[in-house]
């Protein structure tokens, strides 16, 4: 692989409409900002920065021996968050893949973020995905699914991102998790281009990147780390963290 030096960012702002002040919910006695900060670490794929839109946030990953950097608050999206943060960070340009990895994600499997990485090699963009094995995951509008052409039993090219249960007929469908990298190109690239049609139609931020003809390739992991946007996904959260994954 030709990235040597990758570096995770990890965005982070108070402003959740559905848990309001979501990067300080604490989880098992400690922010859940500091719990990603956790697993990105564990990882062990080099640097890794949170990227904070509030103060509280920064030193809550100061205090825990971490790094992190204050971005402006009214960015628009994560993406723009993190290259915000790359910019301050690396100017010199140092770090030649980046992983954006979602600070809302406190169960995260370290080992995702490996692959992730692993699978960015010959292409602009990488993300994961796992086979959805429930009913109401497939017909559930809040579930991603990506549409897949799978060149290899666990590995392939995206061709797309929905909110409908897609594609038709019989044969799996795959639930998108929500962790990307990028070569640093490629990141460069992504937050100089508008909102495209079909990102607004879906809200999906990654179809920018397919309508402007970026590759994104997709690993199939097995597991799916609990994404809390809730009181009741925070709840579910610090259960799995206490009975160990």
């Amino acid at each position: 692989m030709s990235a040597l030096n990758p570096i995770v960012l990890i965005p982070a702002r108070m402003a959740s409409t559905r848990l309001p002040n979501k990067p300080m919910a604490d989880i098992c006695g400690l922010p859940m900002i500091v719990q990603v900060w956790h697993r990105a670490m564990a990882a062990d794929c080099g640097r890794v920065v949170v990227a904070a839109a509030e103060r509280e946030v920064a030193d809550a990953i100061i205090a825990a021996g971490g790094e992190a950097v204050l971005t402006d608050p009214d960015l628009p999206s994560g993406s723009d968050r993190i290259y915000a943060a790359l910019q301050q960070v690396d100017g010199a340009g140092t770090h030649d893949a980046i992983i954006n990895l979602q600070g809302d994600l406190p169960t995260l499997d370290p080992h995702l973020v490996k692959t992730t990485l692993a699978t960015l090699d010959g292409f602009d963009m990488s993300t994961l995905v796992a086979e959805i094995t429930t009913p109401e995951e497939r017909d559930n509008p809040n579930v991603v699914k990506a549409v897949l052409s799978l060149t290899q039993p666990s590995r392939g090219r995206a061709l797309y991102f929905t909110r409908a249960t897609a594609p038709s007929g019989e044969g799996p469908l795959y639930h998108h998790i929500g962790i990307y990298g990028y070569t640093r190109d490629a990141l460069e690239k992504f937050v100089t281009l508008s909102p495209s049609p079909l990102e607004k139609r879906e809200r999906l931020e990654q179809l920018r990147a397919l309508e402007a003809g970026m590759s994104i390739a997709a690993a199939v992991v097995d597991t799916v780390p609990v994404g809390v946007d809730t009181p009741e996904d925070l709840a579910h959260a610090e259960r799995v963290l206490r009975e160990g994954n």
